[in-house]
């Protein structure tokens, strides 16, 4: 059995399989597993499916939803000691009613928009987002099904807005896809995106740039494994006026792209081989607390070993005590997040991981008293952001493998 889900999680603590991770993905069973034994079969009361009337309603603006969006009180609640020390199987968590339900809507909306109308892939709560492999349900975590929960992922991890969430979907609903249908069966699949039954790692290194993979999620996900490939693949495809036909033109992954379009015409009013799946751990098995699920989190994976006291003062030259200078540390947790996403998106290096740099840098800057001439304020960001991209870039060509 090949490991399938993006487990999210994975990729930011690098911890071994089968531990249960505070960012809410899939714990994954280890591809030595046969398809079939997968546990916990009887927790279906916890998996979502729609039909095909709900398409049909009146869609809520869902640019009105978010699954950060508390009041005060519901802030408060979020640190009481009462929900943390709470069994995560007692919280009664359902997708339905919650903000998550609606993505699930709009995924299979645009489904119904590609033709594809047999195909439904349920969803139920679960610690990891992920797709068990060759079942054919995906696993959303539990944290997006309630606000208060939302909110201390937030402050923990790095939470999914409703475009990211929506990303995650489309890509899980790939893998759901290929087994609903068992298309890594074919010989025409296999040509394309190579074998199933190659070995899953996390550590792998991509090809920067290739024109024979598309890009959706970070990280150069797609290079990771044949059934990553056509999941980011799906991704792509099915997502609504992303342009694959101009944007891929001339591509090697555009003989993939066609090849999914021209599928989906073929199994639109198909049934799927395998129309159910069995889910992995539900929240009805996860017996841990709140606070126990969230105490790995500062396990994290080393950063860069260097000292980085002389460069930093090279680039943060202007004096503190001049009314035009900004602490470097305010500066720099003001552009954290941009720096921080682009420099995951175009490195692969961990987001967690360049996210943890960044702080560290920070906190280095703020001891070292280093400041920011406000006047030139756009021109500091840009050799720093060089700066930052290219201590990761060093890094990564000194490990073996990246881990994205």
């Amino acid at each position: 059995m090949q490991l399938t889900a993006i487990t999210r999680r994975q990729q930011q603590l690098s911890l071994p399989w089968g531990v249960l991770y505070p960012l809410g993905r899939l714990s994954a069973k280890p591809p030595s597993l046969a398809e079939g034994d997968l546990p916990f079969a009887g927790a279906n009361r916890y998996v979502l499916s729609f039909d095909s009337s709900l398409l049909s309603r009146s869609e809520t603006k869902l640019d009105r939803l978010s699954v950060q969006a508390m009041d005060g009180n519901q802030q408060a609640e979020a640190q009481s000691p009462s929900l943390l020390d709470t069994r995560i199987c007692d919280l009664g968590l359902s997708i339905e009613g919650s903000a998550v339900e609606e993505l699930v809507k709009r995924l299979y909306r645009e489904l119904e928009q590609k033709k594809i109308m047999k195909f439904r892939p349920p969803c139920y709560l679960t610690d990891e987002w992920g797709c068990p492999s060759g079942e054919p349900i995906i696993g959303i975590p539990f944290y997006l099904a309630r606000p208060d929960l939302a909110q201390i992922e937030g402050e923990h991890n790095d939470l999914e807005d409703s475009r990211e969430t929506m990303m995650y979907l489309r890509h899980e609903a790939g893998h759901a896809f290929n087994y609903a249908y068992k298309l890594h069966r074919t010989p025409e699949w296999k040509q394309l995106f190579g074998s199933y039954r190659r070995p899953y790692r996390d550590n792998y290194r991509p090809v920067l740039f290739s024109k024979d993979y598309v890009r959706y999620l970070p990280g150069w996900y797609a290079q990771k494994h044949p059934d990553e490939d056509f999941a980011e693949t799906f991704a792509v495809w099915i997502t609504p006026r992303s342009g694959w036909r101009k944007r891929y033109r001339g591509w090697g992954a555009m003989a993939k792209l066609e090849y999914m379009d021209r599928i989906a015409r073929q199994l639109g009013n198909s049934d799927p081989l395998r129309k159910r799946g069995t889910p992995d751990i539900t929240v009805a098995e996860m017996e841990m607390t709140v606070a126990e699920f969230y105490r790995h989190c500062g396990e994290q994976a080393p950063l860069p070993e260097d000292n980085l006291d002389s460069d930093l003062a090279s680039i943060f030259r202007s004096a503190k005590s001049k009314r035009s200078s900004e602490p470097a540390e305010a500066f720099l947790r003001r552009h954290r997040k941009n720096l921080v996403d682009q420099i995951a998106i175009w490195t692969a290096m961990q987001r967690p991981r360049v996210k943890r740099l960044m702080e560290a840098i920070e906190k280095r800057s703020a001891e070292m008293g280093l400041a920011v001439d406000r006047r030139k304020e756009s021109e500091q960001l840009s050799e720093f952001t060089v700066f930052a991209t290219t201590l990761v870039m060093n890094h990564l060509a000194r490990s073996k493998s990246f881990q994205a």
